[in-house]
Formats: C-alpha cells, structure tokens, sequence
C-alpha cells in the first residue's frame, strides 16, 4: 500500500510533508479495522481503497491550494461519512481548519476515533443533519463528495458559506442539466478536471460561489 500511495501522490505532483503518506496509511488501517463492525464504506481491498479514497481525495488539493490564503482556511466537509475528503485533506494540509460533518453516528464516532487516534489537532466532527448545523463561524471552503445534487448541496450549505466563499463539489461525470439547476444566486466559476492515478473515470470538482 505505501508504495501504490507513493506512486500516486508523485503522480498527482503533491508536495507533501514526509510525515503525511505514513499518517495517510494508518487513517486507512483504523477505517480497515473498524470497516467490519460499523459497514464505512463498500470498498475492501487495500489497492482499491488507496486509490477510490486516499488519491481519489488527495486529487482534490490541487484546486483548492489555487484559492486565496490557502491553507489557511475554514473547510467544511459535508456528507463526509467516513472522512473523505475532509480528514484526508486534514491529514494533507496540517494548517487547514476542518469540519467534517455526517449524520450518522457510527460513521461520526469513527470521524472523532480517527481524528483522535492520528493527533488531528485540525479537525472537528459535527453529528448532525447540515440543516440542523449552527457552527460559531461561517466556512471559506464548503465541499462535498457524492453527497447530493448540486443545487440541493448549495442550498443546504448557503447559510454556512462565509462572505467571498467557495463551494467545491466533487462530482464524476458532468451533467449539464444539474449545473443548469443551480439556484439564480449561485455561479459556477468553473469545472476542474480531476486526475486520479490509476482510476479510469471522470472527476471533476464544481467550483462556485455567491453572485456578488
């Protein structure tokens, strides 16, 4: 596994910590253990899992270094079941604030395990449905992986995204018609092709925001 993360993370041109790939690996050996008792994810085998959540996750750090204060931001993950992409961004980029946030409890009890177990000091785990969330601060950053439409994953978060916020979405294949749905507020400043090694299928991330 160590050797198929490393090959992965030159490919995608990531200049990480050399404390990050070891943290990466023992992220995904906690998920590995607890992944019988509580069901986190469907994906079982060590190869997969690296490529369909660590690197399929580490391709979306590309677009947001491009932000402004990058990595000094506000991130909030929503749908993040067992942590992808937020703790894995968390892990990547020590000095991004992230919350990641899941309704349910067993995932969110394995979010806090991990968080604690790895001494993620950058992460909080929020237990709850993204309507019901009041944070103390809004988010620079709002993201999501396959956690609903885009035009409902923008309206449930609207209240949470900070002034000059983005929302990036990471989505497969682009559809049109669910670009088009956005509400009139929203922009869509642009569509990023996502590369991940050794996955042949589409990624891309929806970058938008407020119109001002």
């Amino acid at each position: 596994m160590a050797e198929h993360l490393a090959r992965g993370v030159k490919a995608l041109g990531l200049g990480l910590a050399p404390t990050v790939e070891p943290l990466l690996l023992r992220y995904l050996d906690e998920m590995t253990r607890w992944n019988s008792a509580y069901n986190l994810t469907a994906i079982r085998t060590p190869s997969e899992m690296v490529t369909k959540h660590l690197l399929d996750s580490l391709a979306l750090l590309p677009a947001l270094q491009r932000l402004p204060a990058f990595p000094a931001l506000r991130l909030l993950d929503v749908g993040a079941g067992a942590g992808l992409p937020g703790i894995v961004l968390a892990i990547a980029a020590p000095d991004l604030s992230v919350t990641v946030l899941d309704s349910n409890g067993k995932k969110a009890r394995f979010m806090r395990h991990a968080a604690r177990t790895l001494g993620l000091g950058n992460v909080e785990v929020a237990e709850c449905r993204v309507e019901a969330f009041s944070p103390t601060e809004p988010f620079a950053v709002i993201t999501s992986r396959a956690f609903a439409a885009l035009t409902d994953f923008v309206s449930a978060t609207q209240p949470l995204l900070a002034a000059g916020g983005v929302w990036v979405a990471m989505k497969g294949k682009l559809d049109a018609a669910e670009l088009a749905a956005v509400p009139a507020a929203v922009q869509i400043r642009e569509s990023v092709p996502l590369r991940v090694p050794g996955l042949d299928e589409q990624r891309h991330a929806v970058i938008a925001s407020l119109k001002t």
